[in-house]
């Protein structure tokens, strides 16, 4: 008699375990196209950064050869006495 209660809460206990895990085994798929569609957004970042920080590089550039050029045309007109 103790055997098939134990048996039966055993049972019982699966039964709830198995009706619990039903709704994510069933989400699997969409938490694994989920997952992969982050991964290339990941991939599609770092890229974004790497050229933001060639622009930045770049801009830093030119904003040096432009303080240059301002410092010829400060030159050029000192010399003429403007």
């Amino acid at each position: 008699m103790v055997i098939w209660i134990v048996l039966g809460v055993v049972l019982f206990a699966l039964v709830v375990l198995a009706l619990a895990v039903r709704p994510v085994v069933a989400r699997l798929p969409r938490l694994r196209r989920s997952a992969v569609a982050l991964q290339r957004r990941a991939v599609e970042a770092e890229s974004l950064r790497a050229a933001a920080e060639e622009l930045q590089a770049r801009a830093e550039t030119l904003q040096e050869r432009a303080a240059v050029a301002q410092q010829r045309v400060t030159l050029i007109k000192a010399k003429r006495g403007e």
